[in-house]
């Protein structure tokens, strides 16, 4: 069996292609760094590529942009996936505002382009979207709010938000006008084709190889802040703005559970559910007491289109794929980073290099 994945050398890419080789599978992978562009030195991925390529004699990578409609073609055309997890994309909320062009032509077009050329090679091929919880914009913010010491949560018993809510008539963000277009392409897709094609709109994705920075990957940055002695500014709503984290492992199993039982155009919100949300000041709390304070500051502006409050509903995800279950708790998450970046301070220098084969992570 083979799988194609773009973004192979993310966060959610490199631990879907560890997940099915580790199954059997031969996988192209489709990343050409361009985080780096994106963010700099710091959000580069090369150290990844570099382990997927000594790690796994089944893992074939293409420097390749999603851009490029032909080269797209050509690949897909020649290796017809048996399956296709698309994960590339610009993923900033802040920084699209000041690159439209790319932003647009990366997570729109570039989705066009994929979806086009697995259509004309691989139709029956099931294939997994990365879309994000910003395809609602700002919506999330009308909800009903209590504010809490430590953080804001749903009014009126409300615990979570599921697929229902509406996308339109709200401000989104560039990045969430960019996400929104491919992600109702791929429901098209899906509809109007007859394709097996899952999206899921991801809240906070988090995991120990994620090349944080600080316009993206909130709590590995924190983390990274809180060990290296690094400033953290906090950006408005008094820190009590939360989100709900899952780890990639999870992510890459339950994408496994759709190759298996795929569905056309589904949409999914895909988070870590309440019991793995947690607001800004909980963060520096859970990490003062494992005895790594975080010197902060407060900015009152708040990010344009930034959510109060998102906790992903799973009820339907776990209605369609009843045996998938989150493995990971927020307290692991965060002793998984905070371990590995230890480490790496205590050789001598922070790099984002793999301490541990990527996907084999302690739980």
């Amino acid at each position: 069996m083979k799988a194609l994945i773009t973004g192979s050398a993310g966060l959610i890419g490199s631990a879907c292609v560890s997940a099915l080789i580790s199954r059997g599978w031969e996988v192209i992978g489709v990343d050409n760094d361009m985080r780096r562009q994106f963010f700099g030195p710091a959000g580069s991925t090369a150290t990844v590529v570099a382990s997927l390529k000594d790690q796994y004699r089944r893992y074939r990578h293409i420097d390749a942009d999603i851009r490029d409609r032909q080269l797209i073609r050509d690949v897909v055309a020649e290796h017809r996936p048996d399956f296709i997890i698309h994960t590339a994309a610009q993923p900033s909320h802040d920084l699209a505002a000041k690159i439209p062009y790319d932003d647009f032509d990366v997570n729109a077009v570039g989705t066009l382009n994929i979806l086009v050329a697995a259509r004309d090679f691989c139709p029956e091929s099931p294939f997994c979207f990365t879309s994000t919880n910003k395809v609602y914009g700002d919506r999330p913010n009308f909800l009903p709010l209590e504010e809490h010491r430590t953080r804001y949560d749903y009014a009126d018993g409300l615990r979570a938000i599921d697929e229902t809510m509406s996308i339109d008539g709200c401000l989104h963000s560039l990045f969430g006008a960019s996400k929104v277009a491919a992600d109702v392409l791929a429901q098209e897709f899906g509809r109007y084709f007859n394709m097996p094609i899952g999206i899921f709109r991801c809240g906070c994705l988090t995991g120990p190889l994620h090349a944080a920075v600080e316009l993206h990957g909130y709590l590995a940055y924190i983390v990274e802040c809180a060990l290296t002695g690094r400033d953290y500014t906090i950006f408005g709503y008094k820190g009590k703005q939360v989100r709900d984290q899952i780890h990639c492992d999870d992510v890459a199993r339950l994408f496994l559970d759709f190759y298996s039982q795929p569905r056309n155009g589904e949409v999914y919100n895909l988070g870590g559910g309440r019991e793995n949300s947690l607001s800004i000041l909980e963060t520096i709390d859970i990490l003062d007491g494992m005895g790594h304070p975080l010197k902060y500051q407060l900015n009152a502006d708040n990010r344009t289109g930034d959510h109060i409050c998102y906790i992903s509903d799973l009820q339907k995800i776990r209605s369609h794929f009843p045996e998938w279950k989150i493995e990971y708790n927020l307290q692991q998450c965060i002793d998984e980073m905070v371990r590995l970046q230890d480490g790496r301070l205590r050789d001598g220098k922070f790099v984002r290099t793999p301490a541990t084969p990527i996907g084999g992570a302690v739980k």
